[in-house]
C-alpha cells in the first residue's frame, strides 16, 4: 500500500491530510508537498514500473513509510540523474512537461536534499595527500630537483577515475618510507652542503658538431643530446677551454637506444671510439643494447687552453637490414677541474640557496639559518610558518652544522629534509578565515585558495605572484586574472595532460596492450596462414626421427609462410604513433580550453592535430613531418572529436579486437555521465557465446545479441551495445575499415533516449546538440572532482545546475565553466567540521 494517498484518484485525501496537520500541529514541508506536487507526477509516469508492487531495478516510489525514507537522498539521486538524462520515463513513454520536470528537480533538491540555495554545501573536505605527479612537480618549482616519483613512489589509488581525490590518497607505512628518502635524495640532488668545490663544466651532447667529410648532420633529440647512428659512419667533435692546468676528471654519459619493432631484429654492430685531444681512451664495439646507459670517466693532466673531446661511430657488418633505428645516444661529457683546492668555485645553485655570505659569529648564523628555513618552510607548507618550527628547524642545522667536519650548508639540508618529511609538506592543510555574519559556512583563507588554485591549473604549489596576493589578503579580488594568468603559463600544460590523461584515459595509450598481427587478420583473413600453422601444429608433435621426408618437406613450406607472413610490414602501435595519439588528445583539449571554443567541438568538430604517421594511419593526406599540427579535415571525414581518436580508440579496445562494450561504457561514463552497474559475478566472456566456428561466421554486432539474450545482461547492453557498435568501423589500434572477417560492419543504432543514427557522424552530432546538456552535466561533475580531489554528492546538485545553466547560456565556452567553479563555495568555502 502506498505511503501516502493518490490525489488524482482520492480527492478527499489532501483534505483529510491539511485537517490532520491542524489537528497535529504543523505539517512536514517535504511530505505536504510531496503529496501535492511529487506523487502525482510519479503515479502517472513512474508508477508502472516503480510503485503498486513493481520495483524495477530495484526502485520503490510507493513505499515512503516515514519522513527518514522520503529523504532518501541515494534514491532520489538516481531519480535525478536518470529522469535529467533522459533515461526515465523510457524513450517509448510520454515525456514529463517542461513545467513537471522543473516541478520535481525543484522538489528533490530543496525538499528531499533539503538544500540552500542562498548558503550552498562546499561539501566534506578531506585531509589531502600530494599525488605523485603533484609531489615530482612541486619539488620541482620549490627547490628545482627533478625527482621520478613514477618509478619510486607506488601508484596512486583512484577514486571516479582520478587519482587526486582526497579519500583515497591513504598513506601506508612504506609509503611514509617512500617519502623519507624522497626528502633526503631530493635536497641531496640540489643542495649544496658545502660552499666550495672542484669545478664542473658541461659539454651537452647538442654542443658536439659533425666534423668533415660527415655528409649527414646527426640529430639532436628534445633533450639536447646527440644521436649517432649505427649505420653510418660519423665523428663529432666539442672543445672545452681550460683557464688553468691541472688535473681533470672527464666522465662520458652514453646510452645505447632503438625504436622497438615488434618481431624484428637488428643485427647490425657499430664501434665506438672516444678521444681527448687525438688520444684514444676507449674504443668499444656495441651491440643492440636495448637503452642500456653506458659512463665512461678518465683522469688528465691537462695544460691551460682548448681541448677537444671526439666521439667517432663506424659500421660493422653494414649489409643487415636497419630495422630498429640503433643509435648512441651522447647526454653529455663533464669535465671536473682542476682539482687543486685554489681553484675550487661555488657549487651550482649556491647563490639559489645561500644567497648571503655566511655570518662568521654563532648568532649571526642562527639568524640567517632562521631567515633561509623560515622563507624555505613557507614556501613548502604553502603558508606562514610559526616562530616555534622555525626554531625546532635551526636546532636541528645547529646540530649537524656542529658535528666534526659539518658546514653551515650541511645543516640547512638537513633541516630541509625535515620540512620535505613533514605533513605539513606532505599533506595540503587548509585554514579558514572567521566567519563574517550570516555566512552558514566559513571561507578558506587566501593561502588555502592559492593551493587550490595552484594544484587545479598547474598541479603543483603556490608561486610568488599567488603568495603575495594572499598575504595581502588580495587573491579573492583578483581571481580573474590570476585564472587567465595561470591558464596562460606553460605549467598549465599539466592541468591540460592530468585532467584529459584520466578523463579520457589519454595517459594509458603508451602501455596499452594491442597485437597488430591479430588486429590486421581480423580484417585481412588468410587462408593460407591458417593452413600452414594447421600444418605447423600437427607435424610438431611427430618426432623428427618419425617425419617421412613429405611430412618435413610440408613442416619446412609451413614454417617459411608462417615466418615470411610475420616478417612482412604490417601496422604497428609503435611508440611514436603512441605518443602523437596522446598528443592529438592533448592538443585538441588544449585548443578548445585556450582558444575558448565551445565544448561540443570536443565531440563534434572539422579539425583534429596529427602529424604524418598518424595521418598515414588516419588515411588523411598532405601531413608531411613530426610535428604535431593541426588539420582541417576533409568534408564527411569520420574524424574529429575525442571519439574517433586513437587513445580513446585504442584504450577502450581488447588486445585483439575492438571492444563495443567498453566503448559504450567510456561513452556513458565520459560523456554522458550515466556509466551502468558493474555486471553480475561469473558472467560469461563474449567468446564463449558461441562456438569459436560460429563466431567465425559472426558480427561483433550479432555476437552481442547472442550473448545479451540473458535478461540480466539485456537492460545495460540496450544502453552499452549501439554506442559501441557505432565505433565498430575503427579497428582496435584506432584505423578506418569497411568490415571484418570479409563481413560488412554495420554502425547504424538507436540510442536509449530513442535518436536514431546511421553511422558515427550521426551519432557525433546527436551528442553535440541534442544530447550536449548531458555532456555538459557529465564534464562540469568530472571537472569539478579533479577540481575539488573530491566526488560529486547530492549537496553539488544545485551548485551543477547553475553552472551548467550558465555554460549552456554561453554557447559551452569553457572560460566560464572555469569561472564558474573557482567562484563557487564548493572551491572557496568548506564545512566548519
Amino acid at each position: 500500500m502506498p505511503a501516502f494517498p493518490r490525489p488524482r484518484r482520492l480527492g478527499l485525501a489532501l483534505a483529510g491530510l491539511c485537517l490532520a496537520g491542524r489537528l497535529w500541529g504543523a505539517v512536514d514541508t517535504a511530505r505536504t508537498s510531496f503529496a501535492r506536487d511529487v506523487q502525482p507526477l510519479l503515479e502517472d509516469n513512474c508508477y508502472d514500473c516503480h510503485g503498486d508492487g513493481e520495483s524495477k531495478g530495484g526502485v520503490h516510489l510507493d513505499a515512503f513509510v516515514n519522513d527518514g525514507s522520503l529523504h532518501d537522498r541515494k534514491l532520489w539521486l538516481r531519480v535525478m540523474k536518470n529522469v535529467r538524462a533522459g533515461l526515465m520515463p523510457p524513450a517509448d513513454q510520454p515525456r514529463l512537461l517542461p513545467e513537471e520536470y522543473q516541478k520535481l528537480m525543484t522538489w528533490i533538491k530543496f525538499q528531499a536534499f533539503g538544500l540552500d540555495a542562498e548558503h550552498p554545501d562546499p561539501g566534506r573536505v578531506v585531509l589531502r595527500r600530494l599525488n605523485r605527479i603533484e609531489y615530482r612537480n612541486t619539488v620541482r618549482d620549490l627547490i628545482g630537483a627533478e625527482f621520478d616519483t613514477l618509478n619510486q613512489f607506488p601508484p596512486d589509488d583512484t577514486g571516479q577515475g582520478f587519482d587526486n581525490i582526497a579519500e583515497v590518497l591513504t598513506i601506508s607505512p612504506l609509503l611514509l618510507e617512500h617519502y623519507l628518502d624522497a626528502a633526503q635524495t631530493v635536497v641531496e640532488q640540489v643542495v649544496p652542503t658545502q660552499s666550495k668545490t672542484v669545478a664542473v663544466h658541461m659539454l651537452s651532447g647538442g654542443s658536439f658538431s659533425a666534423i668533415p667529410p660527415a655528409t649527414v648532420k646527426p640529430p639532436k633529440n628534445r633533450h639536447g643530446a646527440l644521436d649517432l647512428s649505427y649505420y653510418a659512419p660519423a665523428t663529432v667533435s666539442a672543445s672545452f677551454h681550460a683557464e688553468q692546468a691541472g688535473k681533470y676528471k672527464l666522465t662520458a654519459d652514453l646510452m645505447a637506444v632503438e625504436k622497438y619493432v615488434d618481431n624484428q631484429f637488428d643485427l647490425n654492430r657499430c664501434q665506438l671510439t672516444l678521444r681527448a685531444d687525438g688520444e684514444v681512451l676507449v674504443t668499444q664495439e656495441f651491440v643492440r643494447e636495448g637503452d642500456k646507459p653506458f659512463d665512461f670517466t678518465f683522469e688528465r693532466e691537462w695544460p691551460a687552453g682548448d681541448h677537444t673531446v671526439t666521439f667517432e661511430v663506424q659500421p660493422i657488418a653494414p649489409d643487415q637490414p636497419h630495422l630498429r633505428q640503433l643509435r648512441i645516444r651522447i647526454k653529455s661529457v663533464a669535465v671536473a677541474g682542476p682539482e687543486a683546492r685554489s681553484y675550487w668555485v661555488h657549487p651550482p645553485h649556491y647563490r639559489k640557496f645561500f644567497p648571503n655570505p655566511v655570518p662568521d659569529t654563532p648568532a649571526a648564523r642562527e639568524r640567517y639559518a632562521a631567515q633561509l628555513l623560515g622563507q624555505f618552510a613557507f614556501r613548502a607548507f604553502r603558508r606562514p610558518v610559526d616562530d616555534e618550527t622555525v626554531g625546532r628547524l635551526v636546532e636541528l642545522a645547529d646540530s649537524v652544522s656542529s658535528q666534526p667536519g659539518g658546514t653551515f650548508e650541511a645543516g640547512i639540508a638537513q633541516a630541509m629534509v625535515a620540512v620535505l618529511a613533514s605533513p605539513r609538506f606532505i599533506f595540503r592543510t587548509e585554514e579558514t578565515e572567521p566567519p563574517a555574519p550570516g555566512e552558514a559556512y566559513p571561507k578558506i583563507d587566501e593561502y588555502a585558495l592559492a593551493s587550490r588554485l595552484s594544484y587545479f591549473l598547474w598541479s603543483s604549489m603556490p608561486d610568488d605572484e599567488l603568495f603575495r596576493l594572499a598575504a595581502h589578503g588580495q587573491l579573492r579580488a583578483h581571481l580573474g586574472e590570476q585564472v587567465a594568468r595561470m591558464l596562460a603559463d606553460p605549467k598549465s600544460s599539466e592541468f591540460v595532460r592530468n585532467f584529459t590523461g584520466q578523463w579520457l584515459e589519454a595517459r594509458d595509450i603508451p602501455t596499452v596492450q594491442i597485437d597488430g598481427l591479430a588486429v590486421y587478420l581480423r580484417e585481412h583473413p588468410n587462408a593460407g596462414l591458417e593452413k600452414a600453422i594447421a600444418v605447423f601444429r600437427r607435424v610438431s608433435e611427430i618426432p623428427d626421427d618419425k617425419r617421412s621426408a613429405p611430412e618435413k618437406a610440408e613442416f619446412a613450406a609451413a614454417r617459411a609462410s608462417f615466418i615470411s607472413f610475420v616478417r612482412a610490414p604490417k601496422p604497428q602501435l609503435s611508440e611514436e604513433l603512441r605518443n602523437a595519439m596522446q598528443r592529438e588528445t592533448e592538443m585538441n583539449f588544449d585548443y578548445v580550453l585556450r582558444s575558448d571554443r565551445p565544448l561540443t567541438e570536443l565531440l563534434d568538430c572539422n579539425y583534429t592535430f596529427l602529424n604524418e604517421d598518424l595521418a598515414r594511419l588516419y588515411g588523411i593526406s598532405g601531413v608531411i613531418g613530426d610535428e604535431m599540427r593541426r588539420v582541417v579535415l576533409p568534408p564527411e571525414s569520420v574524424r574529429g572529436g575525442i571519439l574517433t581518436e586513437g587513445t580513446v580508440l585504442a584504450v577502450t579496445s581488447n588486445p585483439t579486437r575492438t571492444s563495443p562494450v567498453k566503448r559504450g561504457v567510456f561513452i556513458l561514463d565520459a560523456i554522458l555521465g550515466t556509466r551502468p552497474p558493474p555486471p553480475p559475478p561469473n558472467l560469461p566472456a563474449l567468446e564463449d557465446a558461441a562456438s569459436p566456428e560460429v563466431l567465425r561466421t559472426l558480427t561483433l554486432r550479432e555476437n552481442l545479441k547472442l550473448h545479451a539474450t540473458n535478461p540480466t545482461c539485456a537492460a545495460c547492453h540496450a544502453r552499452m551495445d549501439p554506442l559501441g557498435l557505432a565505433l565498430e568501423n575503427f579497428n582496435a589500434m584506432g584505423a578506418w575499415r569497411d568490415g571484418e572477417y570479409n563481413r560488412k560492419i554495420d554502425p547504424q543504432g538507436t540510442l536509449i533516449t530513442g535518436e536514431k543514427f546511421s553511422d558515427i557522424r550521426q551519432l557525433k552530432h546527436i551528442l553535440a546538440t541534442s544530447r550536449r546538456r548531458d555532456f555538459y552535466y557529465c564534464f562540469t561533475e568530472k571537472l569539478m572532482t579533479y577540481a575539488l580531489g573530491r566526488t560529486m554528492d547530492y549537496y553539488d546538485v544545485d551548485t551543477v545546475d547553475r553552472l551548467v545553466a550558465a555554460l549552456d547560456a554561453s554557447g559551452g565556452r569553457p572560460s566560464v565553466l572555469l569561472s564558474g567553479i573557482v567562484n563557487s563555495a564548493a572551491f572557496q568555502e568548506r564545512r566548519a567540521n
